[in-house]
């Protein structure tokens, strides 16, 4: 009777291929789970610095004295940058006082806050009024936009140029409005930063 082959387990090979395919497995379930663990301390972290603007400019309005207001945000900023570190420097607790003054609704806040980083609302922020932050924060989101990519559409004038895109669809009335909302599409059809700068400069 022939000897049974002992060797009944997986090869080498074999066991060389499973260690490979779980530790892919593996490492791919630490990463998205990392990734969402940043998103969400990136979410948090943007609303705390929401309400803390808020509670100040609260605080500073229920005062009603501007020299109050300019006494209080040194002081304060000085006393949370000790106890919790640089994110609270006068010019980051001020740039919270905007953050809230110009994103006054909570309820716009936090779905943007799920999806953008701080840098993110830092490049918005400056920006001339609420209807440019929130096309701007749209095109972030839409597009997966970077820090680098958001600042290149606004100095690219993608709300401008769009603006005028849809100014020139409302006399068509088969072409519905923000039929040229993607910046790309608004530079293959030419509308670059040259184009119609009277008409950009009007709307700026």
């Amino acid at each position: 009777m022939a000897e049974k082959n002992k060797n009944t387990g997986p090869s080498d090979d074999q066991m060389l291929i499973s260690n490979k395919k779980l530790f892919a497995d593996v490492s791919h379930l630490i990463e998205q789970s990392r990734q969402q663990v940043a998103m969400q301390a990136n979410s948090a972290l943007t609303l705390v610095f929401w309400q803390v603007g808020k509670r100040i400019i609260d605080d500073i309005l229920q005062n009603q004295r501007a020299e109050y207001g300019k006494q209080v945000v040194p002081t304060l900023a000085a006393q949370l940058e000790k106890l919790y570190g640089r994110n609270f420097t006068e010019k980051n607790v001020r740039r919270m006082m905007q953050f809230a003054e110009f994103f006054p609704d909570m309820q716009i806040v936090v779905p943007l806050a799920r999806q953008l980083s701080w840098s993110h609302f830092l490049i918005l922020i400056p920006l001339k009024n609420n209807e440019q932050r929130l096309f701007y924060a749209e095109l972030a989101i839409d597009g997966m936009l970077g820090k680098r990519e958001l600042r290149k559409q606004i100095a690219n004038k993608a709300f401008e140029r769009t603006a005028i895109a849809n100014i020139q669809a409302a006399q068509n009335e088969n072409m519905p409005i923000n039929t040229f909302k993607d910046p790309y599409v608004l530079d293959f059809l030419g509308l670059t930063n040259g184009y119609l700068e009277k008409d950009i400069e009007q709307l700026s």
